[in-house]
């Protein structure tokens, strides 16, 4: 049974790796796609507007209409009619989680018209299946739960571990006018690293939790990266230059997700110097962090 409400879903961006977290770690933002939803008669009529609507499809093979209908299988079938709007303010194939953005707003919107959708698919659940579907878990993790967010394979469901970023952290977004696909990110990774190079990268991943949170003092040493960001310089080479740019001035800085954008994680007194930069080819936006993760809004 469904419910006959027209429903609004804000589903945030996302920054995942944050240098050493690779696939874990994820970091909610303040830029929000919308997906507003109400079921039909019958059929399907789906209309995008903003960021990539002139190139997403607008029928079965929308992300977001993919995501509803995994949801829906999985809450025991699909109504007869969907009528979906999309407004997508993320910039897609840049690193700021687009993809998770659609999958998580799509599974969270057919929990809610669905009647019992929040126990037959809670969050656990929820991220499980959207975690299927991306591939990894770290971009859905800060998608559904918002915050700073560690998660982790188990089998087949994600474990997660949330915390509250240090309310000093103040993330500024360098984001390029070109898209990257990650495909082509991952592609460009070597099969192995060294033992030297991954217990470098397991001590800053660790160091990471703790100075994201409490200790924002130790962000450069702990965004230090060993396993993706130079081997992914070929394909992004302005964005990796960006990154030593920034680190050289003292500014910790890290290729958001598989890139192309740029992530500083700067401090409140110290954001405007960076965001009131001026630098052709990038559009500098400075973001909170979203602390709520997907929502279902009034209209």
């Amino acid at each position: 049974m469904f419910r006959a409400a027209t429903l609004r879903v804000r589903v945030p961006a996302t920054s995942a790796n944050l240098g050493p977290g690779y696939d874990s770690f994820g970091l909610a933002l303040s830029l929000y796609d919308e997906i507003v939803v109400r079921v039909g008669e019958n059929g399907l009529d789906v209309d995008v507007a903003g960021e990539g609507a002139e190139k997403v499809a607008k029928d079965s093979r929308n992300l977001v209409i993919k995501a509803l209908n995994v949801a829906f299988d999985r809450l025991g079938g699909r109504p007869r009619g969907l009528e979906v709007r999309c407004l997508n303010r993320i910039p897609q194939g840049r690193g700021l989680g687009s993809s998770s953005a659609a999958i998580v707003g799509g599974m969270a919107a057919a929990r809610a018209l669905t009647v019992g959708g929040d126990d037959r698919l809670d969050d656990e659940l929820l991220l499980a299946a959207a975690s299927k579907m991306e591939g990894h878990p770290d971009n859905v993790a800060a998608t559904v739960h918002g915050g700073f967010t560690m998660a982790w394979t188990k089998g087949e469901g994600v474990g997660v571990l949330g915390s509250h970023p240090h309310p000093d952290l103040l993330p500024v977004a360098f984001i390029p006018g070109t898209e990257l696909r990650t495909t082509k990110a991952r592609k460009a990774l070597p099969d192995v690293v060294s033992h030297a190079d991954a217990a470098l990268n397991s001590a800053r991943a660790a160091l990471l939790g703790r100075a994201i949170t409490d200790r924002p003092d130790l962000l450069m040493v702990a965004t230090e990266d060993f396993l993706h960001q130079e081997y992914r310089r070929p394909v992004m080479p302005r964005s990796l230059a960006l990154v030593d740019e920034l680190r050289d001035a003292g500014v910790p800085a890290v290729i958001s997700g598989a890139g192309p954008t740029v992530l500083a994680l700067t401090s409140r007194t110290t954001a405007s110097d960076i965001s009131g930069q001026t630098r052709r080819g990038w559009q500098i936006v400075e973001l909170e962090i979203d602390r709520q993760g997907v929502q279902i809004l009034p209209l």
